[in-house]
């Protein structure tokens, strides 16, 4: 703990393991929760993503080229990055299933009016308040599962939620290609927005009400900025939040950049038939689900790694002009994605020994910083070196997470 933390600020936070009352595999409460969290990664992440597959009909609908088309996600992305640090300790306050459960309701209604956006400045401002919204939802989700949900089961109940993102990723992405060559892409993002809203109400009526979590209501701008600066001084954590970085850096920016490649020559493939390649999204459901079972058995470390290095084989897979080899590679690239997003999340509940809302949220701002940045500036490598420099460029950052996922379990948590 640092230094400068003081015993009386922390004494609440910091609570014995053996006076908790978890959540078990098995119970009620168990099957009710595990749901709910399926449910909140599938609404937040569909919303997210759902304009993934719209990029290449923003660039005709509104004249724009393929990075400026980017920015309908990586503003998103963005903002939710930043959201999400001020939610997480908002939080903290007043609770978390209020907080999830407001910013899912919210962001749902947003993306409905989104669809009746004049222009194209008009849609990115609306995108960059919905993932203001959204924030809300990811590290706050993270420190509910942390929080209630019994250490031995944490992993594989991180796993269900990240499977429930997965699956939202999937269907924000094959549901608006298929729908958008029967409706225009503004009706598409208002059905979506329906189904998302539903989603909501059934959450905050499954999720059971918080058993360990600690309101503390008045906390100053002073312990917030304790909390992070404990967490960013913490070698292992950071290593974890930096990985998270390159996770998203690498994965949105081939997605992104995918779309264009398929769309044009030699494939020429409809806005369905390159949705249904986003079906791969299945093996991110089931990889993350199995995520923490296979740590148990590999270990960490190696599994993490082996995430990485899947990523890299189906980077490299894309490159023939084979469609199905790309397939076979943007499979592989899902699997690699999920099974280190899953353990890394659950890594870094396990190792934030307090504040657990603060870490997360630290860990999802790296992470969507990373989707933001390098996911738009990705677009100066596809205009200046096609799909060749787009595979380079994801291949080295790869390699950078290997290298910090090998070193990640030699750093002292605190």
């Amino acid at each position: 703990m640092s230094s400068s933390s003081t015993p009386s600020t922390l004494s609440t936070e910091v609570t014995s393991v053996l006076s908790r009352e978890w959540i078990h595999k098995g119970t009620k409460a168990y099957k009710h929760a595990g749901f709910a969290l399926f449910l909140v990664g599938f609404a937040s992440f569909s919303l997210i993503y759902c304009v993934q597959p719209l990029l290449p009909a923003f660039s005709q609908s509104f004249q724009i080229s393929p990075a400026s088309s980017s920015l309908a996600l990586s503003l998103t992305t963005a903002f939710l990055a930043i959201s999400i640090v001020l939610s997480s300790a908002f939080s903290q306050a007043i609770g978390r299933r209020g907080v999830i459960f407001s910013s899912m309701l919210c962001a749902a209604i947003l993306n409905i009016v989104s669809m009746f956006t004049p222009n194209w400045h008009s849609l990115l401002m609306a995108r960059a308040l919905e993932g203001l919204l959204l924030g809300g939802v990811p590290a706050v989700t993270m420190a509910w599962i942390a929080e209630e949900i019994a250490p031995e089961h944490l992993g594989k109940t991180m796993g269900l939620y990240i499977a429930g993102t997965a699956f939202g990723g999937m269907m924000g992405r094959v549901g608006m290609g298929i729908l958008i060559e029967y409706f225009s892409w503004r009706t598409a993002l208002g059905l979506l927005g329906a189904i998302c809203f539903i989603c909501s109400i059934a959450f905050v009526n499954l999720l059971p009400a918080s058993r360990n979590f600690v309101q503390k209501k008045g906390l100053n701008l002073g312990f917030h900025m304790q909390m992070w600066r404990t967490h960013l001084t913490n070698t292992k954590l950071l290593r974890l939040f930096a990985i998270g970085f390159l996770l998203t850096s690498v994965f949105v920016t081939l997605f992104n950049y995918a779309t264009f490649r398929l769309s044009g020559a030699p494939y020429s493939l409809s806005q369905t038939q390159i949705s249904l390649i986003f079906l791969s999204y299945s093996f991110g459901m089931v990889s993350s689900s199995l995520a923490g079972t296979l740590a148990e058995r590999f270990g960490k470390k190696t599994m993490m790694m082996s995430g990485f290095a899947l990523m890299i084989v189906g980077s490299l897979m894309t490159l023939p002009s084979s469609l199905f080899g790309i397939i076979i590679g943007i499979a592989f690239i899902t699997t690699g994605f999920f099974i280190t997003h899953s353990l890394t999340s659950s890594s870094v509940g396990a190792e934030s020994k307090q504040a657990k809302a603060h870490a997360s949220s630290l860990y999802l701002l790296f992470y969507y910083m990373g989707s933001s940045i390098v996911g738009s500036a990705g677009g100066w490598f596809w205009l200046h070196g096609g799909w060749g420099a787009i595979v380079a460029l994801t291949v080295v950052l790869s390699l950078f997470g290997i290298f910090l996922a090998v070193y990640t379990t030699h750093a002292k948590a605190y």
